[in-house]
């Protein structure tokens, strides 16, 4: 079953754009107690749309595909936080569709991996949605940058190609524990 743009942030939110992007598709079989994968787009934090990949179908598995605010009409950290409050939701909601919270793994590509990486190490996004982050079953972030991603060294006027490791940086946060990753 496939249901479409459904909505992770309160139903009250005011911010246009945050309604307008912040939504995601449900891909789930129909079976009770199976795993879900949330997959993150890849388009530099500027670009992209949530997708259900050929690959991930008719496996068994749920997939969640997310949206999340983009630059430049937000900036650091707001696209991390729409991605952990959309982990978040799928934590409290996937029951409902016959999935098991308790299998819940992660990824994403590219900025998708960025944020993929961000959540499972910096958990104190997800802890502001009511989530310990080591409840991911498992990560697979693909080709996510573990150095500050060059949108938000963009954002703020730096040079491309400098390499910087702050708090935006996934590397910051490495050996914090956190759920396993491949």
């Amino acid at each position: 079953k496939l249901i479409k743009d459904v909505p992770y942030t309160a139903a009250d939110e005011a911010n246009a754009y945050r309604l307008e992007r912040c939504k995601l598709d449900i891909y789930y079989p129909e079976k009770e107690d199976f795993a879900t994968l949330v997959w993150f787009h890849g388009g530099g934090l500027e670009g992209g749309n949530k997708e259900l990949l050929e690959g991930f179908r008719r496996q068994g598995f749920a997939v969640v595909s997310v949206n999340y605010r983009l630059f430049p009409k937000c900036k650091c950290p707001d696209y991390i936080d729409d991605a952990a409050q959309a982990l978040a939701w799928t934590f409290a909601n996937i029951k409902t569709y016959g999935g098991n919270p308790d299998k819940i793994y992660l990824s994403g590509h590219s900025a998708g991996g960025y944020l993929a990486l961000m959540l499972v190490l910096a958990k104190e996004y997800t802890a502001k949605y009511g989530l310990d982050a080591d409840k991911i079953a498992k990560a697979y972030p693909v080709s996510g940058q573990t150095v500050t991603h060059y949108t938000i060294r963009k954002e703020r006027g730096l040079p491309d190609g400098l390499p910087i490791i702050d708090e935006y940086a996934p590397m910051t946060h490495a050996g914090r524990g956190g759920a396993p990753m491949v």
